[in-house]
Parts: C-alpha cells; structure tokens; sequence
C-alpha cells in the first residue's frame, strides 16, 4: 500500500510555554491550513517525553478528533521519527487510513539524561558525549575547532528563513568560535538549544499529487549505553538505518536531494552524513563549508537542530514536516534544489540508535 505524508504544521519554537498549548496548536494549524476534516483522521500518535499522561486521547479531543487508535511513543530524541514510523505501520497494515502525528516538548523537560546508566559516570549530560565524539572525530580526521564551527554558522543562516526557528543563533563562524567554552572540545554554539515547540504531520494512505510519498525506513539500534555499543566512530546505528532505508527505496545516497540531519551538536552533522554515505569519510565539515560558501540548502534547509532549536519529541516530525515541503516544492525562500528525494535522520542518546525515512514527491 502506498503511504505518504499529505500535510504538516507547526508551533512556532520558543523558550517559554508549555508542551501542551504547542501540540494543540501544531495540529489545529495542520487541520486548519490543509482543510483536513478532523472526522477524516483515524488514529493519534503523539511523540513526546513530557511527564504528563494520556497526551493522544488529550490531543484528540481537543482537535475534534475521535480515534480508534491514540497514544505516545516515546524514544528520546528520536521519538519523532519512530512515531511517524508507527503511523506508517498503522497505514500499510490497513489498521488506519490516515494518522495525525504530533511532536510537542517544552524547554528544559525531561529526556535529556538517562538516569539508570551508571557506565556513564561524571559524564551524564550530553554535553559530554558530544565533546568526546568531537575529540574523536577531530583526532581521527585532523579536523579542527574552525572546521566544525561552520556547521552551526550555516545552520543557523538557513534558520533565518524559517518563521517556526528559535531565534538568537551564531551570525558567524567568527561567533561559533568566541562562544563560551563548555568543555575542552564544544562551545556553547556547538550545542542545539533546548526550547519549547510542536509539529504536526498527517500519515495516509493512498497519498495523491501534492504528497511526499514514504518509499524507505530504517531503525538500528547498537546500544542503550553510550559505552555499550561499538566504537565512536563512525555512527554504526545511523549507517545501519541509513542503508536499510535506502534499500527499501530504491535509492543510492547520491540520489538525495535534500536531508533532514540530526545535528544536536555540531560533529554530528559530519558523522551522520559519514555514515548515510552522503560524503566520505572525513570530508563532512568541508562539505559543510561548501554548502556555505555556495548556499546550497541540500543539508537542513530548515537550520537542522542547531539553528531551529531541539524540543525532543517535536524534532523528528518538524524534520519530516521540513522534508514534506521540500520534496513538494513548498518550501519558499529555503527551497532545495533537485529536491525530489529527501532523507529524514533523527537519532538519540549520542547515536546508539537511529531512524531514517525516505520520502520523495
């Protein structure tokens, strides 16, 4: 059976607020801006770490909604992602024609530290296990602080055509790198900025012409601990994913137009497009700086992570609902080039696992 994406909306992302205002406004937007006939919707999927509970049948009611199926799914930051994928499971099993998917979290909410892995020691926060996939990245491939800082100024200068966007973002590269220092290998602007937002996709079945068209999934999973998968590099999960997404599809990685990437911290950018097959190894920071220097919207049209702001549950649905408007041609001013065939990547806990979603127009 044919799935696809056939509408979107968005919370703009902020530093105050609750979860809750912004998942019902995501998807009133969604059902307002796409005359989407709230009895049309079959089942509620909601993506979220926020504490609070029965956030589907609440989400529901709220939109006018009265489902067969409602629930949350819940993967830390990839949580977004792996509910659109569980929509998509609900669609092609013929459970359910169509799904409303809504990611929502607020700033500073729970799912950023895993509280039970003792193998990580001091270094809880991920902070720290950025800063050693930097130290690693940089050690293996002679990269330097200079390279990497290009990735959160580009980010943040594709954010400027993103109404839904965070503000406040480096101007520069100049600005990435007189940023405080948070740990010997990251600076402040090297980190997406925890805030407040939602985004809403709508999941159906036998989508039509103005649709993007899901034609490849994959999920890994290497670890739950950060020490308990392979090595640092390269980012096993996301190339495992990466590869059985692409193979569903049909797809080689030179054949994406345009790509949604997890970029939590500025080395993740690089790794993850390692390890997708996008570019080759090592090369990820200077095809960031490529993509700078030429304006080339291939790589987070929407200012990724870094520039758009990471409410968890929201980021993986705000990257598909990016991808739907890029593969549609509706995406305006942030508008990819060739951008037929786009790739969603949204990854958790420093990329012990990963989803990855194909979708093309």
């Amino acid at each position: 059976m044919r799935v696809g994406i056939t509408a979107c909306g968005h919370s703009g992302f902020s530093t105050g607020g609750g979860a809750g205002p912004a998942m019902a406004a995501a998807a009133a937007r969604l059902l307002r801006d796409y005359d989407v006939d709230p009895g049309s919707v079959d089942a509620v999927i909601v993506s979220s770490n926020e504490g609070a509970g029965y956030l589907g049948p609440i989400l529901a009611e709220g939109a006018g909604i009265r489902p067969g199926a409602a629930h949350r799914v819940e993967n830390l930051c990839s949580s977004g992602a792996s509910a659109i994928i569980s929509a998509y499971a609900h669609v092609a099993s013929g459970l359910a024609g169509s799904v409303l998917v809504c990611g929502a979290d607020a700033a500073g909410g729970p799912g950023l530290v895993l509280d039970w892995d003792a193998t990580r020691g001091a270094f809880a926060s991920p902070v720290y296990w950025a800063s050693i996939l930097s130290s690693s990245y940089k050690r293996r491939f002679g990269a330097t602080a200079a390279d990497l800082a290009v990735i959160p100024a580009r980010n943040s200068a594709n954010a400027e055509e993103n109404p839904h966007a965070l503000p406040g973002g480096p101007g520069s590269v100049e600005d990435v790198l007189c940023s405080r220092e948070v740990t010997d290998d990251l600076r402040l602007y090297e980190c997406s900025r925890s805030c407040t937002g939602a985004a809403a996709v709508l999941v159906a079945s036998g989508p039509g012409d103005g649709a993007a068209r899901i034609t490849g999934i994959g999920q890994a999973t290497a670890s739950a601990s950060f020490a308990g998968g392979p090595e640092f590099l390269p980012l096993k999960s996301t190339a495992d994913a990466a590869s059985a997404a692409l193979l569903m599809a049909g797809r080689r990685p030179a054949e994406v137009g345009v790509a949604e990437v997890h970029d939590a911290f500025s080395v993740c950018e690089p790794m993850a497009l390692e390890a997708a097959g996008i570019c080759a190894p090592g090369t990820g920071a200077a095809y960031a700086r490529e993509m700078l220097e030429t304006g080339s919207r291939r790589i987070n049209p929407r200012g990724g992570l870094l520039g758009s702001g990471h409410p968890p549950g929201a980021t993986g649905v705000a990257q598909a609902a990016e991808a739907f408007l890029q593969v549609t041609g509706r995406a305006g001013g942030r508008q990819a080039d060739s951008a037929t065939c786009g790739m969603i990547h949204n990854m958790s806990a420093a990329g012990t696992s990963s989803s990855v979603i194909v979708v093309e127009s």
